[in-house]
Order: C-alpha cells, then structure tokens, then sequence
C-alpha cells in the first residue's frame, strides 16, 4: 500500500473515531391516615440495620450509571390494548362532588402481597386496565408476591409497573440498586414508581428535613431513569406532599392519593397522571380490598400516553 493511501486510510479513521465517542456527565443532583396498601400495622418491617444520616448517604460508594440510548418508540406503531369498563364496587364509598373517578375511563389497581393470590384474567375484566405492583422497600425486602404478580399480569394483558416504598433511614442509592437488582427491566412495562410518604407503622422514625428528603429521591430517580430509559412515576400521600413536594419535581410524572378529596383540592396547581380514589376498593379477582386507581386522560389520551411512557 502506498504511503500516500496509507495516510488517507488513516486520516478516515481518526475521523470517525471522534465523531463516534460521546462524554456523558449527569449531576445526581402527625401520621397520615392516606396510606397505600403496602402498609399495614401488623406487617413486617425491613429487617435490614437503620443506617444513618446525609453523611452516610454522602460516604456511600457511588454506582457506577452507565449511559444507554433510549429507544424509540412509535406512537403509530404501538399496540392498542383493549380498555375495560370499570365495574368495581367500594366498600366506602366516597362524592368527590362534581369530578368523579367514574367520569374517567381507564381505571387500574395496585397490589402487594396483602392481596395475596390474585386471580389476574378476571380482575381485568372488572376493570384492571394497568396494575402497580409492589416490588421493594428499603434495601433489603422483596414483596414475596412481586415476580409472580409481575408475570400473571402480563399474561394476563394489563399494563403493569412495579413500586419501591422508600425506607428514610437507608441510602437511597442502595435502595435504587436494590430495586434495579429484582425488578426485569421488560419491553412494555410502565415506568418504575418511586413510593415515597410517612410510614407510621416503620421502625425507622426519622423524618428528614425537606432538603435532605428531596436530595434522596433525586438520587434514587436518576438512577432509575438511567437504568430503565424512563422517566419513574412519584407517587405520595397528602401530609408528605404537604411537608415535602410543593412545586418539586415538576417535571416528573405524579400517583396522588386522594380517598377523601378531588386531588384538584389536596393538591391545587398539581398535574397528577394517576389519581388513587379508593383504599377500600371490592373486585371479583381478589379477596379482600384492593386500592383503585384511574387514568388522567380519555381512552385516546391513555394509549398515546402509553406510547410515549413504555419501553
């Protein structure tokens, strides 16, 4: 080969190779009664040590987030899924006066193992059109349910996404890694929700200032969002929200809990994606009460979200 030729090969080369490399840098920058129903009194706290403070969160060896292209998703191309009708009951039922749930058409639930086993085919045709189950809290405890509830309800057709209930007295980063180590991360699924609200029931009694609360939910949906390629859902319970939230995250996605009020009237000037109405919901599928929940949105609204939401 020519030394001439030689030269240009080579010239090409090194062309390519800087058009092709990328630096990614990312800065990670009274107890409620509006609880969700992954608390329960008589139910088993996280085992796992209390660990500390911001300094302990600030100590932590940091993971390691990998950069990874997002797909993209064509909302022409997605796949309708059929909607159907809610036909759950309440046992308490509640007037949320002139905007009722009912007014909106794609109704949902979330689980946990306090549901125990599910029959996930009938429950769908009561009106279980997505599903957020219980996957993890704190750093260390595994819903015994999740991966069969996370494989019956895909078989079974329903959109569904998993929850990590936040533990204050663990390292967020742990618990992000947590979640990340037991939850797939699936073509279809719905985004990861960060579950994040005052647990009267927990061993872990601190109750961090607004600053340190915000800081560790910023650690724990960057790297989620890094992981997953999606934007994670914040879901809360009014007197969290009240202490902590105003006017954060605006531009993350919200589950709000509201079993008393509109989330027009315990949220004012909140945009909400998914509005849990009821803790005390009754379905064929499932024994016991189930949390019920609905869409933001017309049934059209619902799929184009979809399309831009999922994986």
């Amino acid at each position: 080969m020519s030394p001439r030729r030689l030269a240009v090969l080579l010239a090409l080369c090194l062309s390519m190779s800087a058009c092709n490399s990328t630096s990614v840098i990312e800065n990670v920058s009274a107890p409620s009664r509006e609880t969700t129903s992954s608390i329960v009194p008589s139910a088993p706290v996280p085992s796992a040590p209390v660990a500390a403070s911001v300094a302990a969160e600030a100590n932590a060896a940091p993971l390691a987030l990998v950069d990874e292209e997002r797909p993209v998703v064509q909302a022409a191309a997605y796949p309708r899924v059929q909607v159907h009708a809610r036909k759950f009951s309440d046992a308490h039922p509640i007037s949320f006066g002139k905007s009722q749930p009912q007014d909106l058409v794609v109704h949902g639930v979330d689980v946990s193992r306090w549901q125990g086993e599910i029959d996930w085919v009938k429950l769908r045709s009561q009106g279980a059109n997505f599903a957020f189950i219980k996957a993890t809290d704190g750093g260390d405890h595994l819903d015994p349910m999740f991966h069969k509830n996370w494989k019956a309800a895909a078989e079974a057709g329903i959109k569904r996404g998993a929850y990590h209930f936040f533990y204050w007295c663990r390292v967020a980063s742990h618990q992000a890694d947590w979640f990340i180590r037991n939850v797939p991360k699936e073509k279809g699924a719905l985004p990861p929700v960060l579950d994040v609200e005052w647990n009267a029931f927990s061993n872990c009694k601190k109750r961090p200032s607004r600053e340190v609360v915000l800081e560790k939910m910023q650690v724990f949906l960057t790297m989620l969002e890094k992981h997953y390629g999606q934007k994670p859902i914040i879901y809360t319970a009014p007197d969290f929200y009240r202490d902590n939230l105003k006017g954060a995250f605006t531009d993350y996605p919200f589950w709000l809990r509201a079993v008393a009020q509109h989330p027009e009237k315990v949220y004012p000037g909140r945009d909400w994606v998914f509005w849990q109405y009821s803790g005390t919901g009754l379905s064929k599928g499932v024994k016991g009460k189930i949390d019920l929940n609905v869409f933001h949105g017309s049934e059209r609204e619902w799929h184009a979200w979809l399309a831009k939401a999922t994986r």
